[in-house]
């Protein structure tokens, strides 16, 4: 077989910001690496980011909860077996513990949830993962922890490494429900003045939009667990100047935008319960990625996980810089479209 040659076919990138940050993860302002062929992407982005800088704490990023999760299916003779072998199971959580601080000093079980369906048992494990965004740290410690299962219950059979109820990279309501990745929720409280004259509309327009078609038009369309404009634009570029895992914007993409009228303010929030971001890993080696994480200063020496979180704080409030902006530029007629003309033609 002949051997194709490999190609460097690098995707445009810019460096857009400073957006000001604060909350439980960083304090402070720095610009982002966004990588994409749609062009247009960048000014939106940029213009959330320059009202990021004129309102009073910025965007405010609060990091709700962290896990990677991988399930695992077993075989049971029938679903009384099956119940109690899952209680059994869920009982011994220090000895599962032991098995997995034997294939990783960073993986470290903290929950597990479980279906029964007939005689089949779709166990969920979860686990915090230090910087790495941890999908192969978890399934090489499900990978340990089958046969230890099977030794311990010899009336159980394997079926599968994975059963589909982790959910990785795929539009599931268990992700939202249970969380996989990083929970940030980020707020940002714009005046009416800032609203007018950077995002040329008011705060009421926003609200209006967000109701009738984030949250009544995706309810139209049968979304699932998601109600915003664009998340997917945002994270696939990030995601690919930092060197993530892009198939994670799948669930990733799955979040809520909330907004209220303030008294004379726009209170704009974007929650992403499904954010997959790791400072280390596979594909952060990349001479490219590698610069760029250094420069978002993901690369210090901090305590595991510390690079992680500051990375997925900064991803979300990107994600909103470009959410915020999209959604100024639909509440007036033709605005979308003449950008991308004036910016792609």
């Amino acid at each position: 077989m002949k051997a194709h040659k490999i190609l460097q076919a690098p995707i445009p990138m810019r460096w857009v910001g400073p957006i000001r940050i604060s909350g439980n993860v960083l304090d402070e302002q720095l610009s982002v690496p966004l990588a994409t062929y749609e062009t247009p992407l960048w000014p939106s982005v940029g213009r959330g980011a320059r009202v990021s800088m004129l309102c009073e704490g910025g965007i405010k990023t609060t990091l709700i909860d962290e896990r990677m999760t991988r399930s695992i299916l077993l075989e049971a003779d029938d679903a009384l077996a099956a119940h109690q072998a899952v209680q059994s199971i869920k009982a011994r959580r220090e000895e599962l513990n032991a098995v997995v601080a034997q294939t990783s000093r960073f993986a470290q079980l903290i929950d597990m949830h479980s279906q029964i369906v007939g005689n089949l048992i779709y166990l969920r494990f979860e686990f915090t993962t230090g910087d790495a965004s941890g999908h192969n740290m978890v399934t090489n410690a499900a990978d340990k922890l089958i046969p230890w299962l099977l030794e311990e219950y010899p009336d159980l059979r394997y079926s599968s490494i994975s059963a589909n109820y982790c959910s990785d990279k795929k539009a599931t309501a268990v992700n939202g429900i249970l969380g996989r990745g990083k929970y940030v929720v980020c707020e940002i409280l714009i005046p009416r003045e800032v609203c007018e004259r950077r995002l040329k509309t008011t705060p009421e327009k926003v609200v209006d939009l967000n109701i009738k078609k984030n949250l009544i038009g995706t309810l139209m369309a049968g979304g699932l667990r998601s109600a915003n404009a664009h998340y997917a634009n945002m994270l696939l570029a990030f995601y690919l100047a930092t060197g993530q895992d892009a198939a994670n914007i799948i669930e990733g993409s799955q979040g809520v935008v909330h907004a209220e009228v303030r008294g004379d303010d726009l209170y704009f929030s974007c929650t992403l319960p499904n954010l997959i971001v790791g400072s280390v890993g596979n594909g952060k080696g990349i001479e490219f990625v590698d610069a760029n994480l250094t420069q978002l200063g993901c690369r210090e020496p901090r305590e595991p996980g510390a690079n992680a979180r500051r990375l997925a704080a900064i991803c979300a409030a990107t994600v909103l810089c470009g959410e915020l902006s999209l959604l100024a530029a639909q509440t007036n007629p033709g605005e979308l479209m003449e950008a991308h003309i004036q910016l792609e033609r």
